[in-house]
């Protein structure tokens, strides 16, 4: 199975080759590397669903935040068992 999880990009490299754009991207505090190469409009403060260390897509921060919670919510569950 393969999971996804949804990130705010804090920062963007520089870089003027596409295929070589890393951000930095916040996963509920822990900050992580990750390539932009497969999401050129990216911005900072956009969520994105990273896998494997690639962004795939961009979502809305409504979006992000109720998949963030829903995560929040397992983990809750679980550490009841």
């Amino acid at each position: 199975m393969c999971l996804a999880i949804p990130g705010q990009v804090i920062s963007i490299s520089d870089d003027s080759d596409p295929l070589a754009r890393k951000g930095q991207v916040n996963f509920s505090g822990i900050r992580k590397e990750v390539s932009l190469a497969y999401v050129p409009e990216a911005k900072i403060n956009d969520y994105v669903i990273v896998h494997a260390g690639f962004a795939l897509s961009v979502l809305d921060e409504e979006e992000a935040l109720a998949s963030l919670q829903a995560f929040d919510g397992l983990s809750a569950v679980e550490n009841q068992l």
